[in-house]
Formats: structure tokens, C-alpha cells, sequence
């Protein structure tokens, strides 16, 4: 009781706020209106147009890679130049490219998964006639047909089911990673509603929380023949589950897509950074802090023998026309020697591990080739 009044409290709290979720059965129009989310995912973070600036963006999140970029930039200004920039362009593109290869290929491989996801089939409610439709096409407020070990294909509202009561059994690994089955039932009111046609007339309609990533709760109301019935999680079944035991039972979709509580808990993919690029990314920071304080040494030394000797040598050794005097000129001095000294930085370390890197994946490809044969064998 005190679990029901709790959610009857939050549900009251969130219709003040109009923050609730409106979904009315085999009513598209209606659920249009509000603009819910479709079915369909995308976990992919690039796209033909984005993938070139957004890589470098992040690439460039990298203190090595931004680094070499500005130590290119110095090498540019003819002034302070004492290297050709062809020494520091050709590994830092390369680098970049191998690094854009391989992200490219993770890529490549979130698309293809996502569109494997999307294109799979279930059965939809639509006029009365269970049709077969992509999941990316599910739209909330449908009833779905689910058979025995098949994965779900939304959040959906437990309806009727072929077992006694009302009951389904499903496997919730995916989400939670238990592998034990676990129980739902739906209303008894709608438990009865086993056949197409009486589903097809249904009509109800559910007032709920929004999309959240709590998988262990859930706070309704289903208004139907001029009756309220409270909803619990006890009577959702979440994407990602699988029906196990259980013959046929009907869902109404709730939450689809990104608003799906799966989806919710799986977060935005992001750049991600192993132990060894932040170990280096430190190291490269230390090691520029080395460089700067030589670059400072060497620029003193610079300013002290200008001043004290190098007067002297100006009637046959005379200074660049912009060089007006020596604190001047130990301020290119500096730039000069980063620019010489940029080597203590080994940007062919980074060569490696990115090979390295790539390596690893072709191994790990391999290995999961043979393991499916040997399955496929067996």
C-alpha cells in the first residue's frame, strides 16, 4: 500500500508539472500530436558530413596531437623557423589519419549494428490485422505481438498474455545482466483481451512518468470505461528483454527508441581514452614544461650575449630588419629553440601505439572469426 500511495504522490506531482507522458491505444493521430520519439536508434557518433570535424575535434582533445599542431603553426612564421614543417606534418597526419581510420571502422560497425537493430520485424496491431513492420516504424501507442523468445522491441504495457492470469516470464540480462526469468503480469481488466479484434478496439489510455532510466520503477494510470487502474513496473516489459516461456502476449508501446529505458542507461557514446593515452597525455605535458624551461635558459643566454657581445658583430652579422634589439631577439630566440628542441616529444611513439592499437583489433577479429567457426562447426 505504501509503495501504490508513494507512486499515486509522484504521478499527482508530475500532472502538475505537465510533465507527464500521454499514450492512447491504436491511436496515431492522437499520440502524433505530442511528437514522441520513433523507434528507431542510432548509437553511431559520425556521419558522412560530421566525421571529418568532429574526429579532428576530438582528436585535438589529445595534448600531444595539439601540441605538434602548434609547434607546425611556429614553424610556419619564416622569422623563428629553423625546420622545415615537412618534419612535423608528415607523422602528425599521420597519426591523425590512422587514428581516423580506426575510429572510422568502430564507426562503421555502430551503423551496422544499429541497422541489423532497426530492421528487425515485429508483429503490429494495425486495423484489426497483425502486420509485420520494421522496428524503426514501431510508433508509441502500438500493439505488438510478441512470441516466445523474442527480444522487445519497445517499453511496452503488458496487455494479455497466452499464460493463465495474465502472466509472462522474461529474461532481463540484457538490461541488468540477470539471467534468472523474472514475472510480469498485466491488469485484469485487460487480461481478457487475448483475441486481435477485442485489441483492436481498445482504446484505453495511459498517463505516466517520462522517460527516465530507472529500471526498477515505474508510476502510471490507465483510464479506460470511465475507471482508473494504477501501473507498476510489475506490468512493463522493457526493450532489451526476451520472452521466455511463454506462448504469445500483447504490449502497448509506452516509451520507444532513445526514450526507452535501455537507451536511457546506455548514455552517449563517447571519445574514449584508455590508461595509456592519459599516462601520456601527462607525460607530454611534464615533458613540455622541460622544454619550456630550456626554451627560457637558452633564451636568456640569448638576450645576455646579444647584449654584452653580439654588438659587436653587428657591421658584419647585422640583425633581421624586424629585430630592433636583444630582449627581442631572445624572444624568437625561444620559439626558435621549442621549434629545435621538439624531438624530446616523440611523436613517433604515437606511430606505434596507434599501430599497435590497430593490431590489436585485427587479432581480436581474427580470434572472434575463428570462435564463430568453431561454433558454427560445433
Amino acid at each position: 500500500m505504501r509503495n501504490k500511495s508513494s507512486c499515486w504522490t509522484q504521478l499527482t506531482n508530475l500532472c502538475a508539472k505537465n510533465e507527464e507522458r500521454r499514450v492512447r491505444a491504436n491511436d496515431r493521430e492522437y499520440n502524433e500530436k505530442f511528437q514522441y520519439a520513433s523507434n528507431c536508434i542510432m548509437t553511431s557518433k559520425y556521419n558522412i558530413i560530421t566525421f571529418l570535424p568532429v574526429n579532428l575535434f576530438e582528436q585535438f582533445q589529445e595534448v600531444a596531437n595539439t601540441y605538434f599542431l602548434f609547434l607546425l603553426i611556429l614553424q610556419l612564421i619564416p622569422q623563428i623557423s629553423s625546420l622545415s614543417w615537412f618534419t612535423t606534418i608528415v607523422p602528425l597526419v599521420l597519426v591523425l589519419s590512422i587514428t581516423a581510420v580506426k575510429d572510422a571502422t568502430d564507426d562503421y560497425f555502430r551503423h551496422k549494428s544499429d541497422n541489423q537493430v532497426n530492421n528487425r520485424q515485429s508483429q503490429v496491431l494495425i486495423g484489426g490485422i497483425l502486420q509485420k513492420e520494421k522496428w524503426m516504424n514501431v510508433r508509441v501507442g502500438d500493439i505488438i505481438k510478441l512470441e516466445n523468445n523474442q527480444f522487445v522491441a519497445a517499453d511496452l504495457l503488458l496487455l494479455s498474455s497466452s499464460e493463465p492470469h495474465g502472466l509472462c516470464y522474461i529474461e532481463t540480462a540484457e538490461l541488468d545482466g540477470e539471467t534468472n526469468m523474472k514475472v510480469r503480469q498485466s491488469l485484469s481488466v485487460t487480461s481478457e483481451l487475448g483475441d486481435p479484434n477485442n485489441l483492436a478496439r481498445f482504446d484505453g489510455e495511459v498517463v505516466c512518468e517520462p522517460p527516465n532510466n530507472k529500471l526498477d520503477r515505474f508510476c502510471g494510470t490507465l483510464y479506460w470505461k470511465d475507471c482508473k487502474y494504477p501501473l507498476s513496473n510489475q506490468n512493463m516489459l522493457l526493450r532489451g528483454c526476451v520472452l521466455r516461456n511463454t506462448e504469445s502476449c500483447y504490449g502497448l508501446v509506452i516509451f520507444a527508441g532513445p526514450d526507452t529505458k535501455l537507451m536511457q542507461n546506455s548514455g552517449r557514446t563517447k571519445f574514449k581514452r584508455t590508461s595509456i593515452d592519459r599516462l601520456m597525455n601527462t607525460l607530454v605535458l611534464w615533458i613540455f614544461g622541460f622544454l619550456v624551461c630550456m626554451g627560457v635558459i637558452l633564451a636568456i643566454g640569448n638576450a645576455v650575449w646579444e647584449k654584452e657581445v653580439g654588438a659587436l658583430f653587428q657591421s658584419f652579422l647585422p640583425w633581421d630588419p624586424t629585430v630592433d634589439n636583444f630582449l627581442f631577439s631572445a624572444f624568437l630566440s625561444f620559439w626558435s629553440y621549442v621549434i629545435i628542441l621538439n624531438t624530446v616529444v616523440p611523436i613517433s611513439l604515437y606511430v606505434a601505439l596507434e599501430y599497435n592499437q590497430i593490431k590489436n583489433i585485427e587479432n581480436g577479429l581474427q580470434q572472434y572469426n575463428f570462435l564463430n567457426i568453431n561454433v558454427k562447426f560445433i
